[in-house]
């Protein structure tokens, strides 16, 4: 039997989270006074951008890695989660202004319009996710390294793209209105609606692996396994945007509710 224990130390995993690292620590350190003249170090949010690098690790590196590829689809499932959720807002909080301007101030101002406004943010978070739940997509990560170490780089770049009209860092390209902000946190979730009911209502095991794993839990069949994980699905998304959607709408209020000052 594997072992589930395994903890990840491969140089491609440890060494892309160590250069993030040193990227950051190089622009908000030795490079700040040339980047923003004045501006001292960013301590809360370096804290916010290393904890999503610790957490990214804890989700692709810990043994729950080894139990979400060759046990259980609802792991593998929670890991998703991680990636696409706190990881990449934890980034995106920890990116100061200054540093995120530097390098889209470089960049066709057209593009990067294009490539941030809302709607191009869902639908592309929306297909990607939702075509890598494919069952030969899926299971193919689950037999190849190589395209398994793809599809979640890819959910954690979609998932950045996602999260940047709810929480840009950006002076240039800032997050919409709160009304947008709102209506794009429920076409969000509609938009995933299918997928998590494609995993919870299939009345076939989806992912082979998973229907020939060896059982981790005694008397958690294949078909309790994937109910879970669509469950696991569907409810952090919900919870995820609704927290979102309340928060804007909590915004919105308190900003509409501040007298004018002109």
């Amino acid at each position: 039997m594997i072992d589930w224990r395994h903890w990840h130390n491969e140089p491609f995993l440890t060494g892309g989270l160590i250069l993030a690292g040193w990227l950051y620590a190089i622009l908000a350190g030795p490079l700040r006074p040339r980047l923003a003249p004045g501006t001292p170090y960013p301590r809360g949010k370096a804290a916010a951008f290393y904890s999503g690098l610790v957490l990214f690790y804890l989700a692709v590196g810990s043994p729950l890695d080894q139990v979400a590829e060759r046990f259980l689809l609802s792991a593998h499932m929670v890991q998703h989660m991680l990636i696409m959720y706190p990881v990449p807002l934890l980034m995106l909080l920890g990116l100061p202004e200054w540093m995120v301007d530097a390098a889209l101030g470089r960049c066709p101002r057209g593009l990067v319009r294009a490539v941030l406004n809302p709607v191009t943010c869902a639908l592309v978070s929306t297909l990607v996710i939702s075509v890598w739940h494919a069952p030969f997509l899926y299971e193919w990560t689950l037999q190849d390294k190589l395209v398994h170490v793809g599809e979640h780089l890819m959910f954690l770049a979609v998932s950045l793209l996602f999260w940047w009209p709810l929480a840009s860092p950006s002076r240039l390209f800032p997050a919409p209105s709160y009304p947008v902000r709102m209506l794009y946190c429920v076409a969000t979730e509609i938009g995933m609606i299918p997928v998590a009911a494609y995993v919870v209502f299939s009345q076939d095991i989806l992912y082979p692996t998973y229907a020939y794993a060896p059982r981790l839990l005694a008397g958690f069949s294949p078909a309790d396994d994937q109910l879970v994980a669509g469950a696991i699905m569907k409810v952090v998304g919900m919870s995820v945007s609704l927290t979102a959607l309340g928060l804007c709408f909590f915004r919105w209020s308190r900003e509409s509710g501040r007298p004018d000052r002109r």
